[in-house]
């Protein structure tokens, strides 16, 4: 009996130290989990017990848990590497076979996916609809889409205005004064506010805003210096329509009054004027000057008209000037570099300097993740004793957050590996002694006989 409780202690040391080798040999290996050998005494029983004075047949090894703690985080420098602070596990795709990491090395293939540093499994994650909106619940492969980003129409134009409300009135009943965009003294200020058509074309859109009274101003609007349609803004036949803001004594304003152009043959009786707080251009053709003459350039206006806001218009005693205005069109956009928030979302900047979300990556988390089964490369798989995986986006619930450009290191502590190969190692050569005293009394007894 004593060889075999001295063999089981052999074996229970040689384990110890192929699970301490094993970590210090992983201490450099990117979400690396350490393990720990766990034992348990052996006795002999009988069915009804053990009995009060039974000496033990030794130990075995229980099993081998991997200790899930938090590995430190270091900055690489690389945009798809990333490193989960807090729980959770990445999910890989290989032709339909889920497997969970905590190594964040990922690349990019020919085909844009992102995969595993050796290419073999699909990072999983969430796409996005044609509006650029996450769509959760579906599990895809991630991919990162290179195309350009179409252009977008402008469809509306806001900013914050104060006109000086000391600004000497301009009054255009006298025929020097007439409004005329190529002299300055027909009008009190200029702004300008680039627009785009549907080709992503870009074009300057000018507002004239003319002093006309105490509490009222005339604006015009120009696009490339013509009128909204293309005629020229100083010929007598199309000049263009002001829009007349009303404001109160305390220089905030009542209304934008803007006439309904006249039609061929009149209306009759003529349409009352557009009272609102902005301004509605619906006629806009795209186009161009060259050598003086304007032609459509093949684009449109969106639709929907082109809006500009003018609610957050003043007339106090103070410089006339305008916040940067803000517009929603934009040209055609190349992507430049992409970034990855802590949420995990994939933002694509472009060259247009718009953003646009086109993944976001989803996290795994188990109920007993001792349970899951170690198949190499760092990866885990799902067993019935882990329990199914739940999954969803970072930072959701206990779900750690995602560091781009950061690795989470292994977890393994050299010094305390060092300390268990030591403990090892003495517990073998005990153990070999124990065998070792056994065969000298066995060799004794047998001299005996």
């Amino acid at each position: 009996m004593s060889f075999n409780v001295g063999l089981s202690g052999l074996y229970a040391a040689s384990k110890q130290l192929d699970v301490t080798g094993n970590n210090i040999a992983n201490v450099a290996t990117t979400g690396f989990k350490s393990s720990r050998a766990e034992f348990e005494d052996v006795y002999s029983a009988t069915k009804l017990g053990t009995g009060s004075k039974v000496v033990g047949s030794g130990v075995r090894l229980a099993n081998v848990s991997q200790q899930f703690t938090q590995g430190d985080i270091s900055a690489t420098g690389n945009v798809l590497d990333m490193g989960i602070n807090g729980s959770g596990f990445f999910v890989l795709n290989n032709s339909g076979s889920l497997s969970y990491t905590r190594a964040g090395t990922f690349k990019v293939d020919k085909e844009g996916y992102v995969t595993n540093s050796d290419g073999t499994s699909r990072l999983q994650g969430y796409g996005v609809d044609n509006n650029g909106k996450i769509v959760n619940g579906v599990l895809t492969d991630l991919r990162i889409d290179t195309s350009n980003l179409a252009p977008k129409s402008t469809t509306t134009v806001s900013s914050t205005i104060n006109l000086n409300s000391t600004s000497p009135v301009i009054d255009q009943a006298v025929a020097t004064n007439k409004f005329d965009p190529s002299k300055s003294e027909t009008f009190t200020k200029q702004f300008s506010t680039p627009v785009f058509d549907t080709q992503g074309n870009q074009h300057t859109m000018d507002q004239y805003m003319v002093k006309t009274g105490p509490n009222t101003w005339d604006t015009y609007t120009l696009i490339d210096d013509r009128n909204p349609d293309g005629s020229d803004p100083t010929d007598a036949a199309t000049p263009p329509i002001a829009s007349t803001m009303t404001f109160d004594t305390s220089g905030k304003l009542v209304s934008v009054s803007t006439p309904v152009p006249p039609t061929v043959p009149p209306t009759v009786p003529a349409p009352a004027p557009v009272i609102s707080n902005e301004l509605k251009i619906t006629n806009w053709t795209p186009g161009k000057v060259k050598d003086g003459v304007w032609t459509a350039n093949g684009a449109a206006a969106d639709p929907a008209g082109l809006t500009i806001a003018m609610g957050s218009t003043t007339q106090f005693n103070a410089d006339t000037a305008r916040s940067i205005p803000v517009q929603n069109g934009y040209a055609t956009g190349q992507i430049t570099n992409l970034t990855i928030d802590g949420s995990g979302v994939l933002l694509a900047n472009f060259s247009n300097y718009q953003t646009k979300p086109i993944g976001q990556l989803a996290l795994a988390s188990f109920t007993n993740e001792q349970g899951l089964q170690a198949v190499g490369g760092t990866s885990w798989k799902e067993t019935y004793a882990s329990g199914i995986p739940g999954y969803d986006a970072p930072e959701t619930g206990s779900l750690g957050t995602i560091r781009s450009n950061s690795l989470e290191e292994s977890n393994v502590n050299v010094t305390n590996e060092l300390v268990d190969l030591i403990k090892a190692q003495s517990n073998y050569q005990a153990n070999a002694k124990t065998i070792s005293t056994q065969s000298t009394i066995m060799q004794t007894i047998i001299q005996m006989a």
